[in-house]
């Protein structure tokens, strides 16, 4: 789980309205395919902001090594987050409800899958799971896909090249 400083950074970060600057989204237009660029506009301001830290962050630690689909897996991870349809105090609400049922998965399924609010909520935490299919429908690479998916499981379980995922892991300072 992230630190308490990440997470309250990210919150208030979160309350200042708005995406990147004009100059960010051309160039993240340039780093994604026409369906991801779609999926990542898709996304609420300060994850698209938040995303654009990820991704300076990763091309600062890798070089030339960041390439296309290690950018676009910068710039996607927390795509599935819109299938929520939470902001700010949902989303607080959310992290709180999972660390107290534990990441239990079969509760987070369950509550994906019912009605009203703990709906949401599961949506948000499966939001690895879902932002992997639909980056896989729009035709993303398979690194992009795969840690999109695996960019919230410890380290042993990620089946990434260790240095890309480190990177990535790093940058986003989950």
């Amino acid at each position: 789980m992230a630190s308490i400083v990440h997470l309250a950074g990210r919150f208030f970060g979160s309350l200042r309205p708005g995406g990147p600057p004009r100059t960010e989204v051309d160039v993240v237009r340039t780093e994604l395919g026409p369906a991801e660029f779609e999926i990542w506009s898709g996304m609420s301001g300060p994850d698209r902001r938040h995303s654009v830290g990820v991704a300076a962050r990763v091309r600062g630690i890798l070089g030339p090594d960041a390439d296309r689909s290690v950018m676009a897996a910068a710039l996607l991870h927390d795509s599935g987050k819109v299938d929520s349809g939470l902001r700010t105090p949902g989303r607080v609400v959310a992290t709180v409800m999972a660390g107290l049922v534990k990441h239990d998965e079969t509760t987070i399924r369950r509550w994906a899958v019912g009605g009203g609010y703990r709906r949401r909520i599961g949506l948000y935490l499966l939001h690895p799971e879902r932002g992997a299919e639909h980056l896989e429908s729009a035709g993303s690479d398979p690194l992009t896909v795969a840690w999109t998916l695996q960019h919230h499981l410890p380290r042993a379980d990620c089946t990434l090249d260790q240095r890309l995922a480190d990177a990535l892991r790093v940058a986003d300072n989950d």
